[in-house]
C-alpha cells in the first residue's frame, strides 16, 4: 500500500515537530519543512527550530536554506518542495510535511498555479492607468475577467490582474486556488484546548529567552538580519531587534512577542478550520501518534 504524502499542520506550539518526527519513524518517512521561518540559517531558538538531536536520526528537508537577508518565495517553495516529496518518494519513502505556514501548505499539497509577471508589462500598465483613469482601466479587465473586475478594489491590484492576462492570455482569477490535491494527501491538524495553548505559548517565550534568544537575536544583527524584510519582521526577532536598539526593554519585548505569538496562532487556527480536509487530533491526548498512523492508513477519513 502506498501512503498518501503527509501533512501535520495547526498553530504554533502546538506539538507539530514532534508529532512529524514519530510518524516518520513509524512510517519510515522523512520530514519536509513547512515553516516560512524556519528556512533561514541561524534562526534557530525564536522559530523553535528542532535540535538535531530530537530529530532522532529523521531526515529533514528544507530548513537552513535561505541567508537571514534573502526573501522566503512560496512559488520558489513549491518547486523544492514538489521535488523533495519526488525524492522521497523514490527511495521509497513517505514524505511528511510538518509546518504551520498555511499557504506554503497548500503550495506543495494543492493544484496551485502561480501567475505571471513582467516588470515591463506592469511599468506600461501603471502608464496608463495614470492618463486613463481607475474606471476606465475596470472597464477593461471587466471585459477579459468579469470576477476579478467585482472582487478588485484598489489600483495596484487591477495593474496586476490585466498584467496577468496581458502575459499570459488567462484571467486572474483562473488562478485561483482551488482545494485539490497534486496527488493523493492527508493533512493532520493538531487540536489544542485553546486556555492550554495560551499558557504554552507564553511559557515557550520566556523558555526561549532563557535559551539564548536576545543573543540570537544580537549575533544575528551583526550578520545583516535588519537587511532582511522577512526574517527581520519574524516574531520574537523583530522585538529584540527593537531591544537592541534602545526602542524598547526585555520586559515589553518579552510580553509583545507572546501577545504577538498568541495572535498569530489565532490566525493559523482560522487558516487551517477553513480547510474541510484537515482532520483533526487531540494534541495533548494519549497515543496520539498511534491515531494519527490509522487516521493516515484511512485516507484522513474520521469515520
Amino acid at each position: 500500500m502506498t501512503l498518501p504524502v503527509v501533512a501535520v499542520v495547526g498553530p504554533t506550539g502546538s506539538g507539530k515537530s514532534d508529532l512529524g518526527v514519530a510518524l516518520a519513524q513509524r512510517l519510515d518517512g522523512e520530514v519536509i519543512n513547512a515553516d516560512a521561518l524556519q528556512f533561514y540559517r541561524g534562526m534557530d531558538i525564536g522559530t523553535a527550530k528542532l535540535p538535531h538531536e530530537d530529530r532522532r536520526g529523521v531526515e529533514h528537508h528544507l530548513l537552513d536554506v535561505l541567508d537571514i537577508t534573502e526573501e522566503v518565495s512560496v512559488a520558489a517553495y513549491q518547486t523544492d518542495a514538489r521535488r523533495t516529496i519526488d525524492g522521497i518518494r523514490r527511495r521509497g519513502r513517505v514524505p511528511i510535511l510538518v509546518g504551520g505556514s498555511g499557504l506554503y501548505v497548500r503550495a506543495a499539497l494543492d493544484r496551485l498555479d502561480f501567475p505571471p509577471t513582467n516588470p515591463v508589462v506592469r511599468a506600461k500598465l501603471e502608464a496608463e492607468l495614470d492618463s486613463e483613469g481607475s474606471a476606465r482601466f475596470r472597464e477593461r479587465l471587466r471585459a477579459v475577467d468579469p470576477p476579478s473586475a467585482e472582487r478588485i478594489d484598489d489600483d495596484r491590484r487591477l495593474i496586476r490582474a490585466l498584467e496577468v492576462y496581458e502575459i499570459s492570455g488567462r484571467a486572474f482569477s483562473a488562478f485561483m486556488p482551488r482545494r485539490e490535491y497534486h496527488q493523493p494527501s492527508v493533512q493532520i491538524g493538531l487540536d489544542v484546548d485553546r486556555a492550554a495553548l495560551r499558557e504554552r505559548l507564553g511559557e515557550r517565550v520566556h523558555s526561549m529567552v532563557r535559551d539564548g534568544l536576545p543573543e540570537e537575536v544580537d549575533r544575528l544583527a551583526a550578520a545583516g538580519l535588519r537587511d532582511g524584510r522577512t526574517a527581520s519582521r519574524a516574531l520574537g526577532y523583530s522585538q529584540f531587534l527593537q531591544v537592541l536598539d534602545g526602542a524598547m526593554t526585555e520586559a515589553e519585548a518579552v510580553e509583545d512577542t507572546i501577545a504577538a505569538t498568541r495572535r498569530f496562532a489565532r490566525r493559523q487556527l482560522t487558516w487551517f478550520r477553513g480547510d474541510p480536509r484537515v482532520g483533526w487530533l487531540d494534541g495533548q491526548a494519549p497515543g496520539l501518534a498511534d491515531r494519527a498512523v490509522d487516521l493516515i492508513r484511512r485516507g484522513g477519513d474520521l469515520s
